[in-house]
Order: structure tokens, then C-alpha cells, then sequence
């Protein structure tokens, strides 16, 4: 049975077992974290909206197969074909937010030139970890938000295509 973004199924035992939807289990993800994290989250999560606004949204738990947590959750924007050394290829998203243990970290995936995120905003950015795929920073106040923003586009058109 279906009710807004929830989705409830009756089995035969009469145990309700709950889904979300993407859109829920990233708000219950924003909202269960600390501050400064959630307000950091919320906006990030806005702004990236904003720049994708009809993109596809994407919610990975962290843990893997056999229900072990490989990694923090995040969230994604987007879609991008991996293509993997074997041949393989898989799509995931293109931009991703995550909380971690010391703030927050942006993905921008599929940037071939893995020294160009850091050369070309890794100085301007502020107090922020760069690196071929990765922005790291404690809170948004430390970073220049504008800059953030135009490395999550300058990803968006290198990966056009």
C-alpha cells in the first residue's frame, strides 16, 4: 500500500515492514545528524538542487551485500557511468554529499585529469581538503560556498559528454 512518499506492505504474518523513498531517507539521514552537520547538510543539499535541479537522487546506506558497513551514507546527484579496467560499467551518481567523523566531503566523480579539482580550486576554496575527487572540510563556514559551487559545475561540464 502506498501513502505519500511511504510505502507499507502488510505479509501474511501482519508484521508491517516500512520503505522510504530516496527523498525520505535522505531527510531522516540530514535531520539525524549533529549541528553544525544538519544545517551544513540541509544547504549543501539545497544548493546542489539547485545547480541540478531535475537530476536523479541517490541514497547509499554505507553498507554493503551481506549488511556490513563498508563506508559513511551519502547522498547523490546525478547520474555517471563508471567504467571499471575489466570493461565493466555501472552508473552512480556525479556529485555526492557525506558526513564524516570530522565534517562534511563533496564528490565530484568521473573528472579524468585527477590534479585538476585541487589545481584549480584548492587555494581559493579555504580551509578544505582537495583531491582528484574529493572536497573535505569541517563546516561550510570555513569554505568559500561559491567556490564549492563552481568546482560542482566545473565537474558537471568536464564530464558532459
Amino acid at each position: 500500500m502506498v501513502f505519500g512518499s511511504y510505502i507499507y506492505a502488510l505479509p501474511a504474518t501482519r508484521n508491517f515492514i516500512f520503505y522510504m523513498n530516496v527523498q525520505g531517507q535522505i531527510k531522516e539521514y540530514i535531520t539525524t545528524q549533529p549541528e553544525p552537520k544538519r544545517s551544513d547538510l540541509q544547504e549543501l543539499h539545497r544548493i546542489i538542487l539547485e545547480v541540478m535541479p531535475s537530476c536523479k537522487l541517490w541514497f547509499l546506506d554505507g553498507k554493503n551485500s551481506e549488511n556490513k558497513t563498508v563506508s559513511n551514507p551519502n547522498i547523490g546527484y546525478g547520474v555517471h557511468t563508471m567504467k571499471y579496467a575489466d570493461g565493466k560499467a555501472r552508473e552512480f551518481y556525479q556529485i555526492g554529499i557525506s558526513a564524516n567523523k570530522t565534517g562534511i566531503s563533496v564528490y565530484i566523480l568521473g573528472i579524468d585529469d585527477k590534479t585538476s579539482l585541487a589545481k584549480t580550486f584548492g587555494k581559493k576554496i579555504g580551509k578544505a581538503s582537495v583531491t582528484g575527487y574529493c572536497i573535505k572540510f569541517k563546516t561550510l563556514k570555513d569554505i568559500n560556498i561559491e567556490i564549492l559551487e563552481a568546482a560542482i559545475r566545473y565537474g558537471l561540464e568536464v564530464t558532459a559528454g
